[in-house]
């Protein structure tokens, strides 16, 4: 057991300092020791002093041995100090025997020491084969052409670190790129179509929302937009909260009323205004959230948050949402909360209604106006942390005059029919500015963005059709995307036109969302003339907007960014 001991101590990477202080002849105290295990193997040898220093080279070799296959160690318990302490307690050797021991002891600490060492050593080795940081030969270092990426707005450092340097060039100012753009990142930026030259594959939004891009256009351009939903939820869940709070009890009220009436009136004079702000206190009373009832509109990656929040501190919560995906209805908890189907039953039961839809114009534009307000308590708060359009501003100001509204309404959009009104508390737009939000939503564009130009791979696009084709493993045959209008046929034509210029095709995805459709296309074998078979395909079939080779990646002539693109709208 006290072999075994030693052993597993060896394997857990005991520091090498600690394990060369184990001689009879140091100084080091046992106590500085990282292992009470090992502690306990000192007392024991300087009370029962044996030769067992031959013993642990045998126990050594054999831990060489099973250091290949560290599962197969024996998982016994070691015994605590106390069992220890207990189990050799009866033990009493003669005095001539014990002094015997001692002097082969001594002549065995280099020998243990020895053993130590390797033990170590094996541990290290165990230790970096886990974490993977073994040495390795150094990556090959890639000096071809790179992929361009033009960014809007600063974005985070974690994001923009995911792209390998060398095989992605991102710059904020175009000049500071060797080529036109591949590709555009951006946050909050109001892009123009002058900014997208017919270079530009995909855009990424760091962000949820899409309505500072034109994306009717770049669908028409046949360039995938892509978002990442999800990436800033719980900062947004977190300024939900925040709202609800704000909603009842009067926080920004009396906080503006201590700085703005209290301190102006008693003149700064600080006995006078403690007196006074105990006095005020009444002016403000509001209620509490516990067991009111939570309206909400969208459970998608926010929404379903929001739902576990608000549940979480006693509130009671209806949900609604009529396109709920299954990843989406997994994320709820289950019949803690009830959903409908029918937007009034939020109307008339919510004393707060939040809102986590898109905006969709002439689907969710003015989602709540004057005929929805009419179904709702009077006393109802209203939170907007989605989009402004989605709360008819006149409708809830024309609330507020006629007194058919009571309550307040918190959002982080300003609206031009409530600007000053004293119910709108209106907050910077703060839902996803925080860092750990920007860095999600940075690393997740660029992952999107890095997946789609390296393979085709579309996810997260608002207006294209999620696509995935897994690469073949082992092939060194080409890839084709193609971009083309939804029209029936189209796939047949493709496919027929590759078959007669001899491309032999191995696996291949169509995919359509509204007028577009999407088409990745994998071959046996490589095109001898890529370019001419992309100019004879594009002439050939009307329908194509465009169409990229890729090969592999980094690797060979078709996989080097920048080649093999065709767009049918570049002038």
């Amino acid at each position: 057991m006290l072999a075994r001991q030693c052993l597993l101590l060896g394997l857990r990477g005991i520091d090498r300092t600690a394990l060369c202080g184990t001689s009879t002849a140091s100084a080091t105290s046992t106590s500085e020791f990282s292992s009470p295990h090992f502690t306990e193997f000192i007392e024991y040898r300087e009370r029962f002093p044996h030769p067992i220093g031959t013993f642990f080279s045998m126990v050594a070799t054999a831990a060489q041995l099973r250091a290949v296959s560290p599962a197969a160690l024996p998982l016994q318990q070691l015994r605590t100090k106390t069992r220890f302490a207990l189990s050799i307690a009866h033990i009493t050797p003669s005095g001539s025997r014990c002094a015997a021991n001692k002097l082969r002891a001594v002549a065995s600490d280099a020998d243990e020491v020895s053993m130590l060492e390797k033990m170590l050593k094996i541990a290290k080795e165990r230790k970096e084969k886990e974490n993977g940081s073994a040495a390795s030969p150094p990556e090959t270092l890639y000096d071809g052409k790179g992929f361009t990426i033009k960014t809007f707005n600063a974005i985070s450092a974690v994001g923009l670190d995911k792209f390998p340097k060398g095989k992605y060039v991102v710059a904020g100012d175009v000049g500071d790129l060797p080529e036109a753009p591949m590709g555009i990142m951006l946050r909050s930026h109001k892009l123009q179509l002058d900014d997208v030259p017919p270079t530009v594959r995909g855009i990424v939004r760091c962000g949820a929302g899409t309505n500072n891009i034109p994306v009717k256009e770049m669908t028409e351009r046949g360039i995938p937009v892509f978002n990442t939903p999800g990436a800033n939820a719980n900062a947004v869940k977190e300024l939900v909260i925040c709202g609800l709070l704000l909603a009842s009890r009067g926080i920004i009220e009396g906080n503006n009323h201590v700085n703005t009436v209290i301190n102006t009136e008693e003149a700064g004079d600080y006995e006078r205004v403690s007196k006074r702000i105990e006095a005020d206190k009444s002016m403000f009373g509001g209620k509490e959230i516990e067991g009111k009832t939570l309206g909400v509109i969208g459970l998608g990656a926010i929404g379903s948050r929001v739902v576990s929040a608000a549940l979480a501190l006693g509130m009671n919560v209806i949900g609604y949402d009529p396109v709920l995906s299954l990843d989406a209805a997994l994320q709820l908890p289950g019949d803690r909360m009830r959903r409908v189907t029918d937007l009034d039953d939020i109307f008339a039961e919510a004393d707060y209604i939040t809102v986590h839809v898109p905006y969709i114009k002439g689907v969710t534009h003015h989602l709540i106006n004057s005929e929805a307000l009419s179904k709702c308590k009077s006393n109802v708060h209203l939170l907007n942390f989605a989009r402004g359009e989605i709360i008819d501003g006149a409708a809830v100001r024309s609330g507020y005059d006629t007194g058919l509204l009571t309550g307040k309404y918190i959002s982080d959009f300003s609206d031009p029919d409530l600007m000053g009104h004293p119910r709108h508390l209106v907050l910077p737009h703060l839902g996803a500015s925080t860092d750990e939000a920007e860095e999600n939503s940075a690393a997740m564009a660029a992952q999107t963005m890095m997946d789609f130009l390296e393979t085709g791979t579309i996810r997260n696009s608002v207006n294209f059709p999620t696509t995935i084709l897994a690469p073949q493993k082992n092939s060194s045959g080409a890839r084709l995307c193609i971009v083309n209008r939804n029209e029936p046929g189209a796939l047949g034509e493709i496919t027929t036109f590759l078959g007669s210029r001899g491309l032999n095709i191995s696996q291949q995805i169509n995919t359509s969302r509204g007028d577009i459709a999407y088409t990745v296309i994998d071959f046996t074998n490589q095109p001898e003339d890529a370019e001419a078979i992309q100019a004879e395909l594009a002439k050939n079939c009307s329908f194509i907007i465009s169409l990229r080779f890729l090969g592999m990646v980094f690797a060979d002539e078709l996989g080097e960014p920048g080649t093999y693109f065709y767009v049918s709208w570049a002038k």
